[in-house]
């Protein structure tokens, strides 16, 4: 890999982990076009300009400057700040750009979604300017980056990005949730069977959130969980049979309704008016989109849940720090399905 020496005379080499997205004969080339920028009075890396016809896919319209919206060595100096002893983050986005955009399109108390968390900087950006947010992250730097710096900002000890512009002196606070395995998987026969990665607890609680049902094991083992003081659930990986069936809707009692989920019935499924019977794969079929890449989820007609999504970062505005860490406290105690401990 070649060095590259700045006007200013000092030489310089790619981000750790990186290459010149040039050969040098190629780079050389660039230089005498003209075609080549050091930013920060000619002591930063290069970058090559682009001009006006060369443009390629969707134009921007409105400019912001990197006065007004900061730029990507603005934002690695912000993760720098916050952990000096670990590898800068890749390709982070400086805090004056989202808070630019956040402005833009939000009132205080908003809810921010951001599917792809990266380090961490929308989160951020959101807690200090008063909004909600759920941010999606499934790579490592979830532990190694984006919750150690949510802690600081919570705690009040980030003093970067835009601290001082909107003087944030920490609070609040946010959940983190590990999301659930999938639920169903295909046999040697390409059948959709039931993952086994989920015990049968974990399996009742994923079917109350699918069903709309509230997770409240009872007295009796069909009683997993209810929508009133009268309707309920009963999860299991049996085949019923019509004499379990009689048998179950005897139990249940005229004045009582009970859903059953299971891997498959014997006889008609309306045959006993006090309950209500589906396959569990076609129950979970009928609310999500499956085969597709694109992250799709039918979420028209899912009921609403009576906790927050399983995203695994949220936000909880509106706490002081000793409340937060008694939220800690207290959801360490009580994890559910999809819970992973709260922050």
């Amino acid at each position: 890999m070649y060095k590259i020496q700045t006007p200013t005379g000092e030489p310089v080499d790619p981000p750790k982990g990186r290459c010149w997205g040039a050969t040098e004969p190629v780079f050389k080339e660039y230089l005498r076009d003209g075609r080549v920028y050091f930013p920060n009075g000619g002591t930063g890396r290069p970058r090559i300009k682009q001009f006006a016809g060369e443009e390629k896919g969707l134009v921007p319209t409105t400019w912001w400057s990197a006065e007004i919206a900061g730029d990507n060595e603005a934002a690695k100096k912000e993760i720098l700040a916050l952990f000096p002893n670990d590898e800068v983050f890749v390709t982070p986005k400086p805090e004056r750009l989202l808070e630019q955009i956040i402005l833009i399109a939000t009132n205080k108390n908003d809810l921010v979604l951001d599917s792809f968390a990266g380090s961490g900087t929308t989160g951020a950006v959101a807690q200090k300017m008063g909004r909600r947010w759920i941010m999606v992250e499934l790579g490592e730097h979830c532990h190694t980056h984006i919750i150690p710096r949510l802690k600081k900002v919570v705690d009040g000890e980030d003093e970067g990005g835009i601290t001082k512009a909107v003087d944030w002196k920490g609070g609040g606070g946010f959940r983190y949730y590990h999301i659930a395995p999938t639920l169903l998987e295909k046999d040697a026969f390409d059948n959709l069977v039931i993952s086994k990665q989920y015990n049968p607890a974990m399996l009742a609680e994923a079917m109350c959130k699918i069903m709309g049902f509230q997770y409240a094991p009872g007295d009796l083992y069909w009683q997993q969980g209810r929508s009133t003081e009268t309707d309920y659930i009963y999860v299991t990986t049996q085949t019923l049979t019509r004499d379990h069936l009689a048998a179950l809707s005897d139990e249940v009692g005229k004045k009582r309704s009970l859903l059953v989920c299971c891997a498959a019935f014997r006889g008609k499924a309306d045959a006993f008016p006090n309950l209500t019977l589906k396959k569990i794969p076609l129950a979970v079929l009928q609310k999500c989109e499956w085969g597709h890449d694109d992250y799709s989820l039918n979420v028209a007609n899912l009921p609403q849940a009576p906790k927050p999504v399983p995203a695994l970062l949220v936000a909880e505005v509106g706490l002081e720090p000793k409340q937060v860490r008694r939220r800690r406290t207290q959801s360490a105690l009580t994890p559910s399905l999809f819970d992973g401990g709260a922050e």
